[in-house]
């Protein structure tokens, strides 16, 4: 008999086997909706049984307040953002930075701080009753630096772990605050129904780390541990979220954050070799993603997205664990048959 898609993703974290490699689905909004047109799936539902992808259920609890109480142009977080076209989709980005001049701790405790209660938490509980247990039910995040940079600008961030730790501590804390008595909620009310969350942090760039080991020992791995704790102590898996070449933090991660699926793999950055992760972090990590939408998806042939996947099923063989998927969002450059490719492929030759 043949597993649910929530089955095979709660066997492979539970170190059971599977009745074939799962699969999952990221693409902007755009490449969705491309899909589902040219495809003739109907919806996004219908587009996952079209591919045959195990993708995941998110929930989430509504907001109630959309702006921020001193600007009505900004988020709750203060932050105000424009929508940038680059011809074939778009992306929000970041135009004003709430705490861009601030200089002390007091000015950081002045500022009016979302409030958790600014949620439909009624609407919440409907939500949890109703959704389906078809899929793995994912619900509640953390990715506290990206945060941090839009309310106080990516350089001054970046400047005020080195020159002004206070005022980091007190940023990082609020931040974290919110999210804790947001997501404790969350997963109080889900609990026994939500299988995931998701941490995350863009620790890496292309080449290494975009900050040193020791910084994120001091600024981010201890939040994230006590987030993940928060999350397992409902039951709830850890999917972790970081881009790039991030190699040299999975060992942080894995014991101190307690990790269990590192998403994405981007094989191709230094240190992110698949049978090097597979060798040194394959007992204990799911790999999700080494499906290269950098250059495999987005300029190789159908043929090149077939054999990368037939490489990541070899190289991910059990013991190890893998879920099939791009390594990030799927970009509108990327050509419908190649996408196809990937989940036709994976589809046909993931037995297990």
């Amino acid at each position: 008999m043949s597993m649910t898609p929530r089955e095979r993703w709660l066997a492979l974290l539970n170190r059971e086997k599977p009745d074939r490699i799962p699969t999952d689905y990221q693409a902007t909004a755009e490449v969705t909706e491309r899909l589902i047109r040219e495809l003739n799936c109907g919806d996004y539902e219908g587009l996952l049984r079209c591919l045959h992808i195990d993708g995941r259920y998110y929930i989430a609890a509504r907001p109630t307040v959309a702006a921020h109480p001193d600007d009505q142009e900004a988020d709750i977080w203060g932050v105000r953002r424009k929508r940038v076209d680059y011809g074939s989709g778009s992306y929000w980005e970041a135009t004003h930075h709430p705490l861009a001049g601030v200089q002390s701790v007091e000015e950081v405790e002045q500022f009016k701080w979302p409030s958790p209660d600014w949620h439909d938490w009624e609407e919440f509980r409907q939500k949890v009753r109703m959704v389906s247990r078809e899929r793995p039910v994912m619900c509640g995040y953390y990715e506290p630096f990206l945060l941090y940079c839009d309310m106080r600008g990516m350089e001054q961030a970046m400047l005020d772990l080195i020159e002004a730790p206070e005022i980091a501590d007190a940023i990082f804390g609020h931040i974290f605050d919110y999210f804790y008595r947001l997501n404790g909620r969350l997963w109080e009310i889900g609990h026994g129904v939500i299988d995931l969350c998701y941490i995350a942090e863009d620790l890496g760039s292309q080449t290494s780390l975009l900050m040193s080991l020791e910084l994120i020992r001091r600024f981010i791995l201890p939040n994230q541990k006590r987030m993940a704790d928060l999350a397992r102590s409902h039951g709830i898996h850890i999917m972790y979220h970081t881009d790039g070449a991030a190699r040299a933090a999975l060992p942080d991660l894995i014991r101190v954050t307690g990790i269990e699926i590192l998403n994405p793999v981007q094989w191709r950055c230094p240190g992110m070799e698949r049978e090097g992760l597979v060798r040194d972090f394959g007992k204990e990590l799911i790999f999700h993603g080494a499906v290269d939408n950098q250059q495999t998806l987005a300029f190789g042939t159908p043929e090149d997205v077939r054999q990368e996947v037939r490489d990541n099923i070899r190289i991910f063989s059990p013991p190890a664990r893998w879920i099939c998927s791009p390594c990030h969002n799927i970009q509108p450059i990327s050509p419908t048959a190649n996408i196809v490719a990937m989940y036709e492929t994976i589809w046909e030759e993931g037995q297990l």
